[in-house]
């Protein structure tokens, strides 16, 4: 359940800071004082998309976060354990958009990836809006709408992974059957290239060892040179560098005797003594093998340029010769013994198909089974809405041969008959606008109801309806609250007088700046709202006492307060700055 909502500098509104109360909450207001920013602020704060507009002009960023008791909430809890979140029992999510459009998420003070944010806020509210109407006649929406309505979610991801094993393997037939067209040719060019890489044999390191010995071939006169260079030094004239140590460390070993500090030294130039002979010894070695051998060194470029003639014509490297060499004597021998042969392969294909079929009747058999369930649901709220002679039916139509869709293998169509005696007919061909409206809210109302999220909203969807059929979907959503906490937006007195709680959202302007208040009315303050919004700029006393009236007529029909703290109002501020004082407080300590 939302319990707190907190906005700053967003859109046009500067400060907000909102309580919400079990139950059925409507936000009511003239129209543009801002209402519906405040479901912006919330889809927002639950992960929406957001850009560098979402901020108030004059603002360095915009900040939106929401609180949500969990009590109840098992799905929502498990997430956060998941995720290994503390909680206790609540959460708060928390968006900050700069004036740049870069933003950050949070979630109960901590660093979150937006993803993250937006899984949580699935789990914890629903949004309905006044056009989803317009989606109403496209088959994906008819299809996800029965699906959700049914719950079928487990039995969708077992066709979807089915389609795709499916997929794969027929994508593999595919691709079998076009290299059987190529296989010939590819078989020959294959033992050209393997038989030529074997010839030539490469060997892990070679090319890298065959290239440092060009290059010590090609240096002989400079090694040698310098080889007889250090070779002076260390044993030239008068013994060298050897004979000056070695008399050194005889000298030291005298010395020492006489002051026994000097023995470590004695020690460390017999270390470098034979040190110096053994590489001495060691150079001599190598200057005596560095003659040159001509035929060795014709070898070495007539190997090395084999060696990159081959790997130019295959665009590799030398070094990757090797396993060039494998990896085409794989492919020569799987194409050869005919690794995955086709009769094998259609086998395996047959039985993807089988169980795609199979997944995709189960998935048939819930949306039959859901469609009986929705559809006397939905005509149930027709005819509460003003269309008693209304009936919906959803056609769930197997198409056969199966089309192997991911979404499964029915047709998905609404029908429906908006007076009696008339059959049911595709919806968009015999509905109008305002039964339109009316079938798309008992939908939204049959489908929240099988969702059970605790936080329902509902944007205006009340739009195009007057008269009884307002009282009747104030009265619908008031139900709907016993069940989880609902708000909605409304303009329609019938829907408000309904409600619980009612909040009022106005705009004023004061010394050239605008500003947004919201306030939590008290039963004197709905009777005025309610007198307003049935009687416009003149309200009399017979208005007020319509006002009474109907909220008299809603406690009648059980539209009484629910249980627990009602909805407050901390601070309204609109997007000038300056602070208003609090209309109404309750909930949470300020």
């Amino acid at each position: 359940m939302l319990t707190h909502l907190q906005i700053r500098d967003f859109a046009i509104v500067e400060a907000v800071d909102l309580e919400f109360g079990r139950g059925f909450t409507v936000l009511t207001g003239e129209t543009g004082a801002g209402k519906s920013i405040l479901i912006d602020a919330l889809l927002l704060a639950v992960g929406g998309r957001a850009d560098s507009g979402s901020v108030r002009h004059g603002a360095e960023r915009a900040e939106v976060s929401a609180t949500f008791a969990l009590a109840g909430n098992a799905a929502a809890l498990a997430w956060l354990d998941e995720q290994s979140i503390e909680h206790e029992g609540e959460c708060q999510l928390r968006r900050v958009v700069g004036a740049d459009g870069r933003g950050r998420a949070y979630l109960n003070g901590l660093t979150v990836p937006l993803q993250s944010l937006r899984a949580l806020g699935e789990l914890l509210v629903d949004v309905h809006g006044q056009l989803e109407f317009q989606s109403l006649s496209r088959r994906g929406y008819q299809r996800e709408a029965l699906d959700g309505s049914g719950q079928l979610a487990a039995r969708n991801a077992a066709v979807h992974t089915a389609h795709a094993a499916w997929q794969a393997l027929d994508d593999q037939r595919a691709s079998f059957e076009q290299r059987a067209r190529d296989r010939e040719s590819r078989l020959d060019l294959l033992r050209h290239f393997v038989t030529e890489l074997q010839a030539l044999d490469p060997r892990p390191g070679e090319a890298e060892a065959v290239i440092e010995e060009r290059k010590r071939i090609s240096s002989l006169g400079r090694l040698a040179e310098g080889t007889a260079q250090v070779e002076a030094l260390l044993a030239g004239y008068d013994g060298g560098v050897t004979s000056a140590l070695a008399r050194s460390q005889g000298v030291l070993r005298q010395l020492a005797g006489l002051d026994a500090a000097l023995e470590p030294m004695a020690a460390q130039l017999e270390e470098a003594t034979i040190a110096a002979r053994e590489a001495l010894s060691s150079l001599r070695r190598y200057t005596d093998a560095l003659d040159a051998d001509p035929a060795r060194q014709d070898w070495i470029e007539a190997r090395l340029a084999a060696l990159e003639a081959v790997a130019r014509k295959h665009r590799v490297e030398t070094r990757e010769l090797p396993a060039l060499r494998d990896a085409l004597a794989a492919e020569l021998a799987g194409l050869e013994a005919g690794a995955v042969s086709e009769s094998e392969l259609q086998q395996r294909l047959a039985a993807a198909r089988e169980r795609y079929v199979a997944a995709a009747k189960l998935l048939t058999q819930g949306r039959r089974q859901s469609a009986t369930a929705l559809d006397r649901k939905v005509t149930g709220f027709m005819q509460a809405l003003g269309m008693p002679g209304g009936v919906f039916a959803t056609r769930v139509e197997p198409q056969d041969p199966p089309v192997f869709s991911a979404h499964g293998n029915d047709e998905i169509e609404f029908l429906v008959s908006a007076n009696p005696g008339q059959p049911p007919r595709p919806l968009a061909r015999v509905a109008s606008g305002g039964e339109l409206s009316r079938i798309s809210l008992a939908l939204q109302v049959a489908a929240v109801e099988a969702a059970h999220l605790p936080c329902l909203v509902f944007d205006e969807v009340d739009a195009g309806v007057g008269g009884a059929v307002a009282e009747m979907v104030g009265r619908q959503l008031h139900e709907l609250s016993a069940k989880g906490q609902v708000l909605c937006v409304t303009h329609l007195p019938q829907v408000a007088s309904q409600s619980d709680h009612q909040m009022r959202v106005s705009k004023h302007v004061r010394d050239g700046k605008t500003r947004t208040r919201i306030e939590v009315l008290d039963a004197a303050a709905r009777i005025e709202e309610l007198a307003r919004m049935l009687g416009g700029t003149t309200i009399t006393d017979r208005t007020r006492e319509h006002a009474r009236e109907m909220l008299a007529s809603a406690r009648k029909a059980g539209a009484t307060p629910q249980a627990g703290s009602p909805p407050g109002v901390r601070r309204a501020t609109g997007a000038s700055g300056g602070k208003d004082k609090p209309r109404a407080r309750s909930g949470r300590a300020g």
